[in-house]
């Protein structure tokens, strides 16, 4: 198994209290159509949430983030994604304590302003532990 399914399959199992709030507002979404998958391996990092067929990733951040070295890394990282055509949205831990619904309910908004990609289309990288 690589190494980078084995951590991912990890940090699905110790998902900060945040993360694991939001996927449960993500996971409410699948009614919908939409899919996210959690602690996706992606291009040497790790995706907290990603829809795919919506070039769409979610991420939760924490006080590391707000240093302006964990700022920088976030600028890097998002303009890498950006170049392939995602969108990123960036939520900190409070406001998806405080906020769950009103963050999913800007999240299906993004969410409903770009069409599906083409099924026959596979240029996303192949699923590498996916897992619920």
């Amino acid at each position: 198994m690589k190494e980078a399914t084995t951590k991912a399959r990890a940090m699905r199992k110790a998902m900060t209290p945040p993360e694991a709030r939001l996927w449960l507002g993500l996971k409410a979404l699948r009614r919908e159509g939409y899919h996210f998958r959690r602690q996706t391996p992606v291009r040497g990092y790790f995706l907290d949430f990603v829809c795919f067929n919506h070039r769409l990733i979610i991420e939760v951040d924490g006080a590391s983030h707000e240093t302006a070295d964990g700022a920088k890394k976030d600028r890097i990282r998002d303009a890498v994604f950006a170049q392939e055509g995602f969108r990123t949205l960036r939520f900190d831990n409070a406001m998806i304590r405080d906020n769950l619904g009103d963050v999913v309910e800007f999240i299906r908004q993004k969410l409903g302003e770009h069409p599906t990609r083409s099924p026959l289309r596979s240029d996303h990288p192949p699923h590498e532990g996916e897992g619920e």
